[in-house]
C-alpha cells in the first residue's frame, strides 16, 4: 500500500455552493492508485459533498476534478457513465432496495455493468457473500437482516463488479463495535485486492485503522492532508482536538 505513485484522482481548487451557502472552498486533493484515502471531519463539514462531485452528481462552481487524467467537470452525463461504472459505492444508509432479496440487490448493478450468464451471476453473488462472511442469505430481504449484515451486503454489492475505485460514506456509523470491527476488517481485505478506496468518516478510530493518507476538512476547507504522522504533528488546535482520542 502507498508504494504506487500513479495518481488516479485529483481535485484542483474545487469550490461548490448552494443558495449562497459555501459547501466546499478551494479543495485540492491528490489520491494515488491503490491507496486508501480518508476524508475526516465533523458532520456538515463537506465530506460527503466531495464524493458527490467525484461521482459527477454535482458540478462544482469552479475548479477541476481529474479521474485518470480526464477532467470530469466538463463531461456530459453520457460520458460520465463509463467512469461511474468503475466506482463501487457503499452509502451511509446502505441504500439496499427493500423490495428485492439480497441476491437481487447484489445482481442489480452487476447485470448493469457486465454481460454475464445467469449461472455466472449466481456464482459471483455466492463469492461476494462468502467474501463478506454471509452465506446462504440470498433469499432474505434487507428487513430480515441486522444493521451490520445490511452494511456487509452493501459492501458485497459494491465489490461485485470488481470496481477500480471504492467510495465509502460513513461505513461504521450507526453500527455496534463488533460489527464496526467486521466492516473495518472487510475494508482491509478489499485494500489487499488493490482497489483505491476513498472513505468519508467522522470517526478517528475507524480512520486510523484503514487510512494511508488523510485529509481533515472543516467548514468546506481542507485544513491539512498527509500521512497520519503529518497530521499528528500539527499545531492546529482544531485537528489536535479532533484527534485527541488517539493522542491520549
Amino acid at each position: 500500500m502507498g508504494n504506487n505513485v500513479e495518481e488516479i484522482i485529483r481535485f484542483e481548487d474545487v469550490s461548490l455552493s448552494f443558495s449562497g451557502r459555501t459547501i466546499l472552498k478551494d479543495v485540492s486533493l491528490s489520491i494515488k492508485k491503490g491507496d486508501t484515502f480518508v476524508i475526516l471531519g465533523p458532520s456538515g463539514a463537506g465530506k460527503s459533498s466531495i464524493l458527490k462531485v467525484m461521482l459527477g452528481l454535482w458540478t462544482p462552481d469552479k475548479g477541476k476534478i481529474f479521474i485518470d487524467g480526464i477532467d470530469i467537470t466538463i463531461l456530459k452525463e453520457r460520458d460520465l457513465l463509463p467512469l461511474r461504472k468503475r466506482m463501487g459505492i457503499v452509502f451511509q444508509g446502505n441504500a439496499l432496495f427493500d423490495s428485492l432479496t439480497v441476491e437481487e440487490n447484489i445482481a442489480y448493478f452487476l447485470k448493469e455493468r457486465n454481460s454475464i450468464t445467469e449461472k455466472q451471476l449466481k456464482e459471483r453473488i455466492k463469492q461476494c457473500l462468502a467474501f463478506v462472511n454471509l452465506e446462504n442469505i440470498e433469499k432474505l430481504y434487507p428487513s430480515e437482516l441486522s444493521g451490520g449484515m445490511q452494511k456487509r451486503v452493501a459492501i458485497a454489492r459494491a465489490v461485485a463488479f470488481k470496481p477500480d475505485i471504492l467510495l465509502y460514506d460513513e461505513p461504521t456509523t450507526g453500527i455496534d463495535p463488533i460489527n464496526s470491527k467486521a466492516i473495518i476488517d472487510l475494508m482491509k481485505k478489499i485494500q489487499k485486492d488493490g482497489a483505491t478506496s476513498i472513505v468519508v468518516t467522522h470517526y478517528v478510530h475507524t480512520a486510523v485503522q484503514i487510512g494511508d493518507y488523510f485529509a481533515v476538512i472543516d467548514d468546506g476547507k481542507i485544513i491539512q492532508s498527509g500521512t497520519l504522522n503529518d497530521i499528528l504533528k500539527t499545531e492546529n488546535e482544531f485537528i489536535r482536538e479532533f484527534f485527541a482520542e488517539i493522542h491520549a
